[in-house]
C-alpha cells in the first residue's frame, strides 16, 4: 500500500484547473452566452407572475396575463437551448483537462518505473482508470453548479431590483449568511473527506490480508489478535464516518439560512412591502424568485461543491501527490553487439508466491536474426513469455536476456511487443506511426506498403488526418500497430497474436514483412500458417518445451502433430487456444 501523504495545498492542485479554464477563453465566452440563455428563466420568472397577475388577469385584461406567461415559457424554451449548447461547452473545456491530467499520471508512472527499473504497477493503472475519470466527471460538476448559481443570483438580483427593489434587504442579507457558512465549512469538509477515504483504503487493505492468510490465521490461533487489528482499522472508519457527517450537517444549516429563511422574511414583511405599494402580484414574483431561482441555485451549490468539489480536491490531491520514496535508480543499458538475439537461463516465473509456476527452469536461446512461431493452448505461458522478453515481467527465478543486456534494464528503443489489443492515440495517422522512430516520409511509405496498410491511408485521407480508437476497427488498429512497429528501430520484435483480427492473407503480409525486415521475430502464432512461415518453432504443452522445426516438431510433440493433423490448408481455422 502507498504511504499515506497530504494532498498538495489549494495552490498546488489548482494550477491544473486555472490552465484548463484559460486554455480557451472563446470557451468561456461561449460558456457564458449560453449561461445566460439558460438562466433567462431567473430573470424574467417573478416579473411574468407579478405583470400577469396585477397588469393582466387582477386588472381584468386576460389576453396581458397570457402574453406575460408567454414570455415566460419562451424564456424556457430559450434555456432548454442553452442548457445543451452549456453541456458542449463545458465538454469542450473538461476534456483537454481529462487528458492533461491523464497524460502527467502516465508520464509520472513511467519516470518512477523508469527510475526503479521495473514496469508501472498496479497503482498507477487504478490511478489512471479511476482517479483521473473522477477528477473529470468532477470537474465538469463543479463548472456547472458554479456557473449556474453565479448567473442565476445576478439574474435573480436583477430581477427582483426590477418588481421591487425593498425586498433585497429581506433576502441578500440571510442568502449570503448562508453562502459564507457553506464556503467557510468546505476546507473542513475535505479534510474529513480526505480521512474517511484513506480510513477506507486502511480498512479495505487489513480485511484483504486477513481473508489471504485465513489459513495461517487458525493454524496460528492468531484469531482474536487479527479481530482486533482489523476491528481498530474499522473503529476508525466510524470514527472518520462520524466526523464527516457532522462536517456535513453545516450543508443543511446554510441551506436554511440562505436558502429558506429569504422566503419567511418575505412572507412576515408582506405587509409593509404592501405598505410600499406592492400588489399581490408582486409579493408572488418575489417569493417565485426565492423559491424557483435563487433557492434551488444555492441548493445545487451546496450539493454540487459539497459533493463533487471536494471529491475533485481529493483526486487531485491523489493524482499530484510526491508519489512514492526515491528508489534507487537502475540505469537502461544498450544492446550489446555480436550477442544472442534473445536468452533465458533457468527462469521460473509463477503469478503467486503460493500458485504453480507458468513458467518452469526454462533455459532457450534464441539466436539474433531468428524467426520463431510460438504455439500451445491458452493459458500455458505464451504471452507470459513474451511479458518476460519484453521486461514486463520479472523472473521469479533465472535471467532473461535481450542481446546480452537484462530485460528489464534494456533501453526500450531495442525491443518492441504488439499485443492482441493494439493501441492508437487521439492524433494524425503519421504521429500514430511514427512517434517510436524520427524517419522521412519515404520510410513511412514503405511500412505502410509492406504490411498492408495502403488503403486505410487511401480511406482516410492521408497521413494527416486525426484518428481515434473509435473511428478504426480493430485490425485497422492492428495495422497501424504493425506498420509502428516496423519502422521501430527495434532489433528484437514480438507480435504477441498481433494479427489475430485480419485475415489469413493480411496476416501472411505481414508476418512475411517482418521477416524481410531483419532483426529477431518472435510470433505467438493465432494460426497454424504463422508456424509454417517460422524458421523454427517453439511448442509449449505445460509438460515441456521443445524447439525445433516444421518437420523436427512434427516427430517429437504430439501436441503439434496432432495440432498439423487437424489443420486444413483451405480453412482459416484458429489454433486451439
Amino acid at each position: 500500500m502507498n504511504p499515506v501523504v497530504n494532498p498538495p495545498d489549494g495552490h498546488v492542485a489548482g494550477r491544473p484547473l486555472r490552465r484548463a479554464l484559460r486554455r480557451d477563453p472563446y470557451q468561456l465566452v461561449r460558456l457564458a452566452g449560453w449561461s445566460i440563455a439558460e438562466t433567462a428563466p431567473s430573470l424574467v420568472i417573478g416579473l411574468a407572475i407579478a405583470r400577469a397577475i396585477d397588469d393582466g388577469f387582477g386588472a381584468g385584461r386576460p389576453a396581458t396575463g397570457f402574453a406575460w406567461l408567454a414570455l415566460l415559457g419562451g424564456a424556457w424554451l430559450l434555456a432548454a437551448v442553452g442548457a445543451r449548447q452549456v453541456v458542449m461547452a463545458v465538454a469542450s473545456i473538461v476534456e483537454p483537462f481529462r487528458e492533461e491530467l491523464l497524460a502527467h499520471v502516465v508520464d509520472d508512472a513511467l519516470r518512477h518505473s523508469a527510475v526503479a527499473g521495473r514496469g508501472p504497477g498496479t497503482a498507477a493503472v487504478a490511478r489512471s482508470n479511476l482517479q483521473v475519470e473522477l477528477a473529470r466527471d468532477a470537474f465538469a460538476s463543479v463548472i456547472t453548479v458554479v456557473r449556474s448559481f453565479a448567473f442565476t443570483v445576478v439574474s435573480v438580483v436583477l430581477g427582483l431590483a426590477t418588481l421591487v427593489p425593498e425586498v433585497l434587504a429581506l433576502v441578500l442579507p440571510p442568502f449570503v449568511a448562508g453562502l459564507v457558512i457553506f464556503l467557510l465549512s468546505l476546507r473542513a469538509l475535505a479534510r474529513r473527506q480526505r480521512d474517511f477515504i484513506l480510513a477506507d483504503e486502511r480498512t479495505a487493505g487489513s480485511l484483504a490480508t486477513m481473508v489471504g492468510g485465513l489459513r495461517d490465521i487458525t493454524a496460528c490461533r492468531a484469531e482474536e489478535r487479527v479481530a482486533g487489528d482489523v476491528g481498530l482499522r474499522v473503529t476508525e472508519q466510524a470514527r472518520a464516518a462520524r466526523s464527516l457527517a457532522r462536517v456535513t450537517a453545516l450543508r443543511t444549516l446554510s441551506l436554511a439560512v440562505g436558502g429558506w429563511l429569504p422566503v419567511l422574511l418575505v412572507l412576515a414583511g408582506t405587509p409593509w412591502l404592501v405598505g410600499e405599494g406592492a400588489g399581490a402580484g408582486v409579493i408572488l414574483g418575489a417569493l417565485a424568485y426565492v423559491t424557483q431561482s435563487l433557492t434551488p441555485a444555492l441548493g445545487n451549490l451546496v450539493e454540487g461543491l459539497g459533493i463533487n468539489g471536494v471529491r475533485l480536491r481529493v483526486a487531485l490531491g491523489q493524482l499530484l501527490r510526491d508519489g512514492d520514496p526515491p528508489v534507487r535508480a537502475r540505469g537502461r543499458l544498450t544492446a550489446r553487439d555480436g550477442s544472442e538475439g534473445a536468452e533465458l537461463r533457468g527462469v521460473t516465473f509463477a503469478y503467486g508466491p503460493h500458485a504453480e509456476p507458468v513458467i518452469d527452469d526454462l533455459d532457450l536461446v534464441v539466436p539474433e536474426g531468428d524467426h520463431i512461431a510460438v504455439v500451445g493452448p491458452s493459458g500455458i505461458g505464451k504471452s507470459t513469455l513474451a511479458a518476460l522478453l519484453t521486461g514486463l515481467l520479472p523472473p521469479g527465478a533465472g535471467q532473461v536476456l535481450v542481446r546480452g543486456v537484462p530485460a528489464d534494464r534494456l533501453d526500450p528503443a531495442d525491443r518492441v511487443l504488439i499485443p492482441q489489443e493494439a493501441y492508437v492515440f487521439r492524433g494524425s495517422l503519421l504521429e500514430n506511426l511514427t512517434y517510436l522512430a524520427d524517419v522521412p516520409r519515404e520510410a513511412v511509405d514503405d511500412a505502410v506498403a509492406a504490411v498492408g496498410l495502403t488503403n486505410l491511408v487511401a480511406r482516410l485521407g492521408g497521413y494527416s488526418t486525426e484518428i481515434h480508437s473509435g473511428l478504426l476497427s480493430p485490425a485497422e488498429r492492428q495495422l497501424v500497430a504493425l506498420a509502428r512497429a516496423y519502422l521501430a528501430p527495434a532489433r528484437l520484435v514480438i507480435l504477441d497474436e498481433a494479427t489475430c483480427h485480419l485475415d489469413p492473407a493480411a496476416e501472411a503480409r505481414a508476418e512475411e514483412a517482418f521477416a524481410r525486415r531483419g532483426g529477431t521475430l518472435l510470433v505467438i502464432a493465432h494460426r497454424l500458417t504463422s508456424a509454417l512461415r517460422a524458421r523454427r518453432i517453439l511448442v509449449m504443452d505445460g509438460t515441456s518445451v521443445r524447439l525445433g522445426t516444421h518437420e523436427e516438431m512434427l516427430a517429437a510433440s504430439p501436441l503439434y502433430a496432432d495440432l498439423a493433423g487437424q489443420w486444413d490448408p483451405s480453412s482459416t481455422q484458429e489454433l486451439v487456444r
